[in-house]
Formats: C-alpha cells, sequence, structure tokens
C-alpha cells in the first residue's frame, strides 16, 4: 500500500521567548538617621550584646530582613562554631527556613528540615494517574520528567501543537486536529515522501496501523549547517516504553540496484523524534543518499513492523 504524504507543519518556525527582569525599589526618600537606634532581641539567640540595629520608622523588604537576620544569626553564633550565613543566602529544597524574625520566603537554607526530608519518601506527582513509586526528594524531579503516567504531548513534529492529554486521547487529537495526516492499516506498507527537495526543515508524517496499536512514522529533514541537510526516519508507538519493547520495525530504501536498512525498537511518543535524532538512533542519511533512491523528487520508505517474541 502507498501513502502521498502532505506536509505535516511545513516549515518549522523559531519558538518565541522573552526575558524578564526585574528588582526592587527602595523608597527611602525623606528618611532621617535615628541617634538611637532600638535594640531588638532574637529568640533562640543570645540576646545580651546581641542586637541587630533598625531605624523604628523604616519599612525593610524581604531582603532586607534577610540581611538583618543573618547578621544576627552570624553574630549569635559566633561563640559555639560561626555558621557561614553571611553573603548571597543559598537556595534549597527547604529554603522557607523558619528561624526568629525571618520573614516567610526568604532564601535561608533549613538544613535540620532538609536532613529529616531526606530520609522521607514522597509520592510522584503522577500518583493520581497511576504512579505507585515514591522517591527521596532529591530523586523527584528526574523521575517526574519521565514517569510513564505523565501527561502525553501531541507526537506531531513541526506543528508547534500545546495539546496535552491521557494516552487514550492522543489518537482522537490526531485524527481531529491534524486531519492530513494519512493512516494506512497493515504491517508492511510503503510511506511516500513527496518534494524532498523542499528547501529548509521539513517533516513528513503518516500513521501505520496494525497488531492492535498505531504507530507514527516520522521523516524529518534539517539543515544541519549551511548547505548540509540530513534526513531522520523514525517509527513511533502511540503507547508506553513497556508495550514498545513487543515491537520492531525495518526502514528500508530500494532503488538501483542499492540498498539501505535499518532495523530498531519503535520509541514511546513519550521520547518523541528530538530524542531519537539526537542520539542518531534512527535511520540517518544525506541529500546525495536520498537522490540515488528517489523518483522524481519523491522518496519511498518500505516500513515492517513485526512483533518481539517474549
Amino acid at each position: 500500500m502507498v501513502a502521498h504524504l502532505k506536509k505535516e507543519g511545513k516549515r518549522r518556525g523559531g519558538r518565541e521567548g522573552g526575558e524578564r527582569g526585574g528588582g526592587e525599589e527602595r523608597d527611602r526618600e525623606g528618611e532621617e538617621e535615628d541617634p538611637q537606634p532600638e535594640r531588638i532581641g532574637t529568640s533562640g539567640l543570645p540576646s545580651e550584646g546581641h542586637s541587630m540595629k533598625l531605624h523604628p520608622q523604616r519599612s525593610l523588604t524581604a531582603s532586607g530582613w534577610m540581611k538583618a537576620h543573618t547578621e544576627v544569626l552570624a553574630e549569635g553564633l559566633d561563640g559555639g562554631g560561626r555558621r557561614e550565613l553571611q553573603g548571597e543566602a543559598q537556595q534549597g529544597p527547604f529554603s522557607a527556613a523558619i528561624f526568629p524574625g525571618v520573614m516567610p520566603g526568604s532564601s535561608v537554607r533549613n538544613l535540620a528540615m532538609e536532613k529529616v526530608a531526606s530520609a522521607v519518601l514522597f509520592p510522584c506527582k503522577y500518583a493520581t494517574t497511576g504512579c505507585s513509586l515514591t522517591l527521596h526528594h532529591t530523586e523527584k524531579p528526574e523521575h517526574e520528567d519521565i514517569c510513564e503516567y505523565r501527561p502525553y504531548s501531541c507526537p506531531c513534529p513541526g506543528a508547534s501543537c500545546k495539546w496535552q492529554g491521557s494516552l487514550e486521547a492522543v489518537m482522537s487529537h490526531l485524527m481531529h486536529a491534524h486531519k492530513s495526516i494519512t493512516t494506512l492499516q497493515g504491517e508492511d506498507i510503503v510511506f511516500l515522501a513527496t518534494d524532498i527537495n523542499l528547501p529548509g526543515a521539513v517533516d513528513w508524517v503518516m500513521m501505520q496501523s496494525c497488531f492492535g496499536h498505531h504507530f507514527m512514522l516520522v521523516l524529518e529533514k534539517q539543515e544541519k549547517y549551511e548547505g548540509h541537510q540530513q534526513f531522520f526516519a523514525i517509527v513511533l508507538l502511540i503507547g508506553t516504553r513497556k508495550q514498545a519493547e513487543n515491537f520492531a520495525y525495518r526502514l528500508e530504501l530500494n532503488g538501483n540496484r542499492r540498498r539501505l536498512t535499518w532495523e530498531a525498537t519503535p520509541r514511546s511518543i513519550h521520547d518523541g523524534v528530538s530524542a531519537a535524532i539526537m542520539n542518531s538512533d534512527c535511520l540517518v542519511f544525506d541529500t546525495a543518499i536520498a537522490h540515488l533512491f528517489a523518483d522524481n523528487g519523491n522518496l519511498g520508505i518500505n516500513v515492517t513492523i513485526s512483533t518481539c517474541c517474549p
């Protein structure tokens, strides 16, 4: 079976981004020096001889409180091993430290709480969607970035689609939001990419349905540097990584008594196309190779999906 593909997201534009900057303004207009500064004691620290000089009428910002109280803490701990609290405060996972008089939201690390947290297991934030893992707080971010139960993003490359949803909703989204994608039935089909000589970055996408699953076939052309273009072909499973391990795929270019073949395990759409291209875990060939197998600017790739023996 042969499908003539329309380009999905034919021209990929750059991402818009911006930078935010900011600072805090302090209005000290009209302030006068107080010749008799108050002594303010601190709960839990030596109060005699250790004071914090503040002008009563001055309104401090959060950073002002931070500086003043780190100085007090440093003074109060001089006799028993001074902590290095002066200077730029460190940011930690339990940064809202509860020090006497320090305003909530400050960035002083609470080392005692961090020590407690290192012995406590926390549930994954995707526990409500099925993840049963519990992890130390230092392990949570890395796991949650690759958790199988996190929402699925739209797998269609080059379309700048921001959709996210459950695995069960992916095919419905593709059929309604990306109607130009062709779907073919069967384990052995021909993926026909048209107009491969188009300039710039181009994607060709189609779907293959077999063995009760849907597979996304992607051919992507990128210009690595000026004048040098490369093609990347890969198969993704609309499913989990564990499900993907049950299948294998073969991509084959044939023509003019030449053959180029790539065999691999399909990647889950959770991994995405970019990760495969970055690791060259796909069929890679340049423009010269493409022209050896192309026919009038069209390139046919034989795609075969098979099941793996357990």
